[in-house]
């Protein structure tokens, strides 16, 4: 994954509440939010359990993993046909969740993908995978292509299941999601609208307005977050500047 967007939207909104990302495998990442070792999680579809709620948030585009001087090189996509005579491995961590690649199969899977990189630097195979794990695994002497006609992997935000999220889990939920700072959910959201509710009372009588019931760490526990894992504006009004017409 790539969540650096996310994290730098998450510091300039809530710049005091620490935001630590732990880096775990597909296998493990159910587990982690399940024994509450993550507040929130992203994650590949399908959820395994009821025990877990989740929102899609994309759609990845698959691709394949050549060395650079292969023919795949040379052309910007390649079709799932294409890959009929080429020897395609397949990691027992694959996150695509098919029974087998397309291509001819190696007599052994690898046992991780990163593995699987190593033997395709090394002229053994080709490799199909998410193009954000191309990336992880970035080579100076590998490359890799758009596949079509294969499986594509969703990524989702994941947490415990619960009436209502945490309130640090919606401030993420929002981030991801594209809310804007200016949202009506969130804890900032909140405190803003406890800030506006406690100015005095514009009716002249010198009390002060009665204020409302403020979300603002309501839920918050005060621990880090993400472990729990747009830019929003106003527009100010003003005179228009035209001279007002005399009668």
């Amino acid at each position: 994954m790539t969540p650096s967007k996310w994290v730098r939207i998450w510091s300039e909104r809530l710049p005091d509440v620490p935001l630590t990302l732990h880096a775990v495998t597909p296998a493990e990442a159910f587990g982690a939010l399940r024994e509450g070792a993550a507040d929130a999680g992203l994650v590949r579809l399908p959820v395994d359990g009821d025990d877990l709620s989740a929102i899609p948030l994309y759609t990845e585009t698959t691709v394949v993993v050549v060395p650079k001087d292969h023919l795949f090189a040379a052309v910007e996509e390649v079709a799932a046909e294409d890959l009929a005579d080429e020897l395609v491995l397949h990691p027992l961590d694959d996150t695509l969740g098919w029974e087998r690649p397309p291509g001819r199969p190696a007599f052994e899977r690898p046992a991780t993908t990163a593995d699987a990189i190593e033997l395709v630097a090394a002229g053994v195979g080709l490799l199909v995978v998410p193009q954000s794990l191309a990336r992880l695994h970035h080579r100076k002497d590998l490359t890799y292509r758009t596949l079509t006609g294969v499986p594509q992997s969703r990524v989702a935000l994941s947490w415990p299941a619960a009436d209502e999220a945490p309130d640090l889990v919606e401030e993420f939920i929002g981030i991801v999601r594209g809310r804007t700072v200016n949202s009506t959910r969130g804890r900032r959201a909140e405190e803003k609208k406890g800030r506006k509710e406690q100015k005095p009372a514009a009716s002249g009588s010198g009390k002060p307005a009665k204020s409302g019931k403020s979300g603002a760490g309501s839920r918050t526990s005060g621990r880090p977050a993400a472990r729990r894992g747009g830019t929003g504006g106003s527009a100010r009004g003003g005179r228009s500047g035209k001279p007002r017409r005399r009668s």
